[in-house]
């Protein structure tokens, strides 16, 4: 049976580690391409500046038109050739992050996340979208960034909601690469899109994903509720330290090598419902997370762990917590239906999905939820 695991060259993660940046730039010559927002860069402009003084490397800032489009890409890669850029740098939230991939096609990429808000910065993957903001398709390289470089005390005075977000991102790993090696199926660090079939066979999970994508959980379990409190506070904390790591190393290890199933694919779904568009990605998956828990008749000890965790960080319970009051059948069944189409990694669940499975795993878990959180308060 072939496996396969994946990650970053380096990760790097501590207080005000972006006053490194320039050594890494430094291993790759004299110039970046700063792919950022400008948002982004005034806030950490001080470091910058230092880092840039301290190592004696220019950085080329090209500014992010806000879509991690084919347009925008273009744009930015001819910016690159025209400044003889060495390297480049993707610095902010996630669309930054992966325009900054999509311009490095898999060589000479340094990562700096500056929230913890999902798993994607360690990842070999992007979303592209359209310049208005509707999804356009994935793209996939030949591998992950060459340094991920995450300052914690920028991410400590980031709004906290992002750090939650990025909980509920993680919160899913264990229970989808659980899934996904239950059923042997095929995980991202194996074979990418565009390979065509019979070039290369597909991978599943290796036994050390599966234990990056389990301590995952456990490290949640342990911190989350301390790290958020830290976070209020803007304080840097071992704690808040710990999450930072879950959120980003822990749950990108283990989403691209331990495997998504249905927690991720009933996030797409929910995407169909309008009320959901304000919430994060993060917020969605934790339900998409307790869906699936639902969906696969987990023991009710299990449910309410998951439950318990989402309460005291603020995470969504039911669908009323991410927007939606009232969804009608026909609503839901649409939701279900997009959750399981033919490329969803619903699929990956260890036994046959029907529409009708998930979206009665759907209205169950919002039941469940609803009255979990009633019992509580």
């Amino acid at each position: 049976m072939r496996k396969a695991f994946i990650s970053p060259s380096k990760y790097v993660q501590g207080e005000n580690e972006l006053l490194n940046l320039g050594y890494y730039v430094s291993t790759f010559g004299k110039s970046a391409l700063l792919i950022a927002h400008p948002a982004d860069v005034a806030r950490v402009k001080d470091k910058l500046d230092s880092t840039t003084e301290k190592y004696n490397v220019t950085f080329v800032e090209s500014g992010f038109m806000g879509e991690c489009s084919r347009q925008e890409v273009s744009r930015l890669q001819e910016i690159a050739t025209a400044n003889g850029c060495d390297c480049i740098v993707g610095l902010g939230g996630g669309k930054a992050i992966d325009a900054a991939k999509c311009v490095a096609q898999g060589e000479a990429l340094i990562i700096c996340p500056t929230i913890a808000a999902t798993d994607a910065p360690t990842s070999h993957s992007a979303v592209l979208y359209t310049p208005e903001g509707s999804f356009d398709d994935y793209a996939y390289f030949k591998q992950s960034p060459s340094v991920v470089l995450v300052d914690t005390t920028v991410i400590a005075n980031a709004p906290t909601r992002f750090l939650v977000s990025g909980m509920g991102d993680a919160l899913s790993t264990y229970f989808e690469a659980r899934a996904t090696s239950r059923s042997y199926s095929r995980v991202n660090a194996g074979l990418p899109n565009g390979v065509r079939e019979g070039q290369c066979a597909p991978a599943v999970g290796t036994n050390a994903a599966m234990a990056l994508a389990t301590l995952c959980y456990e490290m949640l379990l342990k911190d989350g509720a301390k790290a958020k409190a830290a976070c209020d506070e803007n304080q840097v904390t071992q704690a808040l330290e710990n999450i930072v790591e879950t959120n980003i190393l822990l749950s990108g290890l283990g989403f691209e090598s331990g495997g998504l199933a249905a927690a991720h694919a009933i996030h797409d779904g929910l995407t169909i419902l309008e009320g959901t568009h304000h919430y994060y990605h993060g917020e969605k998956v934790a339900f998409g997370t307790i869906a699936q828990l639902v969906l696969e008749n987990a023991s009710t000890e299990e449910l309410h762990q998951v439950l318990d965790f989402c309460l005291t960080v603020g995470l969504p319970v039911c669908l009323a917590d991410i927007g939606v009051d009232h969804i009608s059948p026909e609503e839901m069944m649409e939701v279900a239906a997009k959750a399981c189409i033919e490329e969803e990694s619903i699929h990956a669940m260890p036994f046959p999905i029907t529409v009708e499975q998930v979206a009665a795993a759907i209205a169950a878990a919002d039941r469940i939820g609803s009255q979990y959180k009633a019992e509580v308060k």
